[in-house]
């Protein structure tokens, strides 16, 4: 017998993976404002630990916010989806009254607005 060198079997070159080109389609949400509304049962002390707490704004972003809220009545502290607005409006409303002031019996109101386009 004749020793013959066999070759090393040959890999067959790699396919190139087709992946359909996927057409991507971004959706934009309508966006809603939550709106603190302003009352005379709530110290701005109160008003920027909470802000601080559920929206985690700074101190200074929240005392700006709690100067507008008294002055104004009203002032916008988040924009987002509006499940996610209706959250935030709920944590505040369930945040609690003002233990630094007597006649504070509850928590502040907000509300959920559309945001204008």
């Amino acid at each position: 017998m004749a020793d013959e060198l066999a070759a090393p079997p040959t890999k067959a070159p790699p396919k190139e993976e087709e992946t359909p080109e996927e057409d991507t389609v971004t959706i934009q949400l309508p966006q809603y404002h939550v709106i603190l509304l302003d009352d005379d049962a709530h110290s701005y002390e109160y008003v920027i630990e909470m802000l601080g707490d559920i929206f985690g704004h700074s101190q200074s972003k929240a005392y700006e916010m709690a100067c507008e809220v008294d002055a104004s009545g009203r002032v916008i502290v988040d924009t987002t989806n509006k499940e996610r607005a209706e959250l935030r409006k709920r944590q505040i409303h369930d945040y609690g009254a003002d233990w630094r002031i007597p006649h504070s019996k509850g928590s502040m109101s907000a509300i959920v607005e559309p945001a204008e386009e």
